[in-house]
This record gives structure tokens, C-alpha cells and sequence, in this order.
């Protein structure tokens, strides 16, 4: 079994945010195709589930990962961290446009890469506002006094057939294809990315995960370690650790990010005063 960690704590205008990953090779898998990055500076969190032949995968993810730290670290810290929504949206769009076409061309241009893509999941935080992207079944989690919500949806075949009402979330559990996607990196010259803007508030926890977390237990199991005590590095390994005596069949990766909001800042006045 192979782990990997990171974890930070780090400051916003308006909030605190606190993050902390890991990807684990799981029980069945002998290498891990999966990739997770964290650019804390910036405020943005990475995760990829590559797919292909072997180790084909983990170049897809990481070229994925390590293309968006890059260039998208690189756009904030030029001064993105004061664009609007829009803007923002539009500097993830090209960015992952930019990563598909590098992920296709290598497949192309490598026999051993050949079929080779990534799923992909994303978050930037910027005070009290969370673009989260996304394409394939990477998810994106929500915690927020006790309610657990998934707030990114599968683009996955499964998916589109309960969608049309062609089978039922419960029989979806049971369902053989459940993992063949719709949308991913490096498979067609472009792709499209799926971005949605939330709301931050004091408390939230966010949790991105490859499918390996979430195919082997209900959203309800994954909700009910989050809540317990502890750090976010404990509930990381609470999970990994419940997927794994599930039967760790994949590669399990997880990134949360947890906000807190800054307690206001006195003026000199009042601390004078000692108020």
C-alpha cells in the first residue's frame, strides 16, 4: 500500500481555508493511476483519475494535475485573484482546453500512450466564493451543518440513464457500467468543462474524490466519517482506510478543504480601548 500526503493551512481575505490530501493505490491496484495536487498559494486543489493501458494512466493524470498548477497558478497569481466569476470561469475553461490537447497529442504521438485520458475534478477558492470544475466522474462534496450534498454530476453513462429514467439511483448501485465515462481528458481533441460557482460559508468542508472513495461506499457512509471528531488529515485516512476494508477495488484519492471565517479585525481605536 502506497500513500501520499500533504497538507496545509493557509490564509484568505475573508476566510481561512485549511487542506489536506491523499491518494492511496488501494488493495487490488499494483500502481496508482490517480493524481492529486494542491497549489496553496493560489487556492487551488486538483484531482485526476487517469484511465489507459499500463501506467498510460498516471501520465495522463499527472500531466492533467501538474498543467493546471501551472498555468492557472500562474494566471491568479498575475493578478486573477481579482477577476470576476466570468473571468475566472473562462481562465479554467482554457486551461483544461490547453490540457486536453497536450494529453491527446501525446496519446497520439506515443504507441504506449495510446488511448490514454483522465477524468478530473477542480476547485478554486477566493474569499467567499468556490468555482468547482469538472469532467468524468470525479466528484465534488459538500459539508455544511450536517448536510451532505454532491455538488458536481457524473458524466458518465450511468448517469445519462438515470437522467432519462431508464433506471433508478438504487438499481444505479448494482449497475456493471457504472465507471464508463462520457467526458475525459485526452480522448477527443477538445472537451468540455463543466463549472460551477458556490457560496462559501463558515464551516463548509469540501471533499473532491476519485470514484474509487465513492463506488465502494454510499454518499451516507462517506457523510457519517466526515462529521466525526478530528483533523481533516484524520478524516482523509478514515476514509481511505473504510474504502479499502470495503475492498479498495480502485485507486482512492481524496482532497478536502475546510473554511473558517476571520474573525474581524479590531481597529486601533478599540484595542486601545481594549473592546
Amino acid at each position: 500500500m502506497v500513500i501520499t500526503r500533504h497538507n496545509a493551512v493557509i490564509s484568505s481575505i475573508s476566510m481561512n481555508f485549511e487542506y489536506f490530501s491523499l491518494t492511496d493505490t488501494g488493495m487490488v491496484r499494483e500502481n496508482n493511476e490517480d493524481s492529486v495536487l494542491l497549489d496553496t498559494e493560489n487556492h487551488v486543489v486538483i484531482l485526476a483519475d487517469g484511465m489507459g493501458g499500463y501506467n498510460a494512466g498516471e501520465v495522463a493524470s499527472a500531466m492533467a494535475t501538474t498543467y493546471v498548477r501551472t498555468e492557472l497558478g500562474r494566471w491568479l497569481a498575475e493578478g486573477g485573484h481579482e477577476a470576476t466569476p466570468r473571468e475566472l470561469r473562462r481562465a479554467m475553461e482554457i486551461c483544461i482546453d490547453n490540457a486536453n490537447r497536450s494529453i491527446f497529442n501525446a496519446a497520439n504521438a506515443e504507441a504506449h500512450y495510446a488511448g490514454m485520458g483522465t477524468t478530473l475534478v477542480m476547485g478554486v477558492f477566493q474569499k467567499t466564493r468556490a468555482m468547482i470544475g469538472h469532467v468524468g466522474d470525479s466528484r465534488c462534496y459538500r459539508l455544511r451543518e450536517g448536510q451532505f450534498v454532491q455538488l458536481t454530476r457524473d458524466h458518465s453513462l450511468l448517469q445519462e440513464q438515470i437522467d432519462a429514467g431508464l433506471i433508478s439511483p438504487e438499481q444505479a448501485q448494482f449497475a456493471t457500467h457504472r465507471n464508463l465515462v462520457t467526458r475525459a481528458l485526452g480522448v477527443e481533441d477538445t472537451v468540455l468543462l463543466e463549472v460551477s460557482e458556490f457560496r462559501i460559508e463558515d464551516g463548509d468542508l469540501y471533499l473532491f474524490c476519485s470514484d474509487g472513495l465513492n463506488d465502494m461506499m454510499s454518499d451516507e457512509r462517506i457523510a457519517a466519517l466526515l462529521v466525526t471528531a478530528g483533523t481533516l488529515e484524520e478524516k482523509a485516512h478514515a476514509l481511505v482506510a473504510a474504502a479499502n476494508d470495503c475492498g479498495g477495488r480502485d485507486n482512492i484519492s481524496v482532497i478536502l478543504a475546510q473554511a473558517r471565517a476571520r474573525p474581524a479585525r479590531r481597529g486601533l481605536f478599540s484595542r486601545m480601548l481594549g473592546t
